[in-house]
């Protein structure tokens, strides 16, 4: 609340974490970036763009920030449904036109929940309509980049609408 933004410039996300640790970004196209957070700018003044540090395709929103050691998990999904647990070290992008991990398509990505217990906990599946679905994590596949499994079923005509989209897909204990 007191931070201070350039004009335009509002919050989006927050990610807890050290400085030793992995500081990954998801934009709405499916891609993933790496910086390392010790080198991102104190809070003291307005900040710098995130694409002055790497190059999202044209149109691309930054959807999701996630820190944690590379053996964590995060579940990565599309607004169309389909979605995967993945390792944050196959996030790693050593360039600045990041790694294409999750195949979405142009309705975007869902903001990404580190998993905590794989074996143990659920996920909670939102939809744009208000339907909700709970479902083991263990269920998922985990993959290092792909589609994944349909997470919901959501009619491809309301996808390509817009009608209902995935809104969220949380992890939670058990």
């Amino acid at each position: 609340e007191t931070l201070s933004y350039r004009t335009g410039d509002a919050f989006l996300m927050a990610a807890r974490g050290k400085t030793n640790q992995l500081c990954v970004f998801i934009d709405s196209s499916g891609r993933s970036y790496t910086l390392a957070p010790n080198t991102l700018p104190s809070a003291r003044g307005q900040g710098e763009p995130l694409t002055g540090r790497m190059n999202p395709p044209s149109g691309a929103e930054f959807a999701g920030v996630l820190m944690g050691d590379g053996e964590e998990r995060t579940i990565l999904a599309s607004r169309s449904g389909y979605g995967f647990v993945v390792a944050l070290e196959d996030l790693v992008a050593k360039n600045k036109n990041g790694k294409a991990v999750l195949s979405a398509d142009a309705t975007g990505v869902v903001p990404p929940f580190l998993v905590r217990d794989r074996e143990n906990d659920e996920v909670a599946v939102f939809t744009s309509q208000g339907r909700l679905l709970v479902f083991p994590i263990r269920d998922l596949p985990e993959l290092t980049r792909g589609k994944g499994n349909k997470l919901i079923g959501i009619p491809a005509s309301d996808v390509s609408s817009g009608a209902e989209l995935l809104v969220a897909a949380i992890p939670f204990g058990a």
